[in-house]
């Protein structure tokens, strides 16, 4: 017994520390946080395939801002939009995602709303803010999602 205490001792204390750690993850998730994170890397430039900030592609930008900030998501436009909740068009908060088609029928393209009908997200100028507006980007609307 006087072997199998400390052992316990520090089985409970370990799994006790990992515990608020994996919390504290979760809850420093903020949608205010991650489009501060987005706006620092206005200018970086579009990389295909890119992940980190020598350059991005709209996905990699995208899970680079929500790993900053304590959530994974998958790699492309396509696996990100089925996660979540639908949203629609009139209730976008900042912080959700807009999903677009570009190149294929299907969303092939994410990027982050900021408000006031702004997303902001990695193109072919690099990583910068465009209006939901925008006669590009308009028609091609898929839909949204809040993770």
């Amino acid at each position: 017994m006087k072997k199998v205490a400390p052992i316990l001792l520090a089985f409970m204390l370990g799994t006790g520390f990992l515990l608020p750690a994996k919390q504290a993850a979760a809850a420093s998730y903020s949608p205010s946080k991650v489009i501060s994170t987005a706006k620092k890397y206005i200018g970086t430039p579009y990389r295909w395939g890119g992940t980190s900030p020598s350059g991005f592609d709209c996905s990699g930008f995208v899970g680079y801002t929500f790993k900053k900030n304590g959530k994974s998501l998958p790699r492309t436009a396509a696996s990100i939009y089925k996660k979540g909740k639908k949203v629609s068009k009139s209730n976008l908060k900042p912080g959700d995602l807009v999903f677009f088609h570009t190149y294929s029928k299907g969303v092939s393209h994410v990027a982050i709303y900021i408000g006031h009908n702004q997303v902001i997200h990695s193109v072919s100028q690099g990583v910068k803010i465009d209006s939901l507006s925008n006669p590009y980007w308009k028609p091609r609307y898929v839909g949204a999602k809040r993770l």
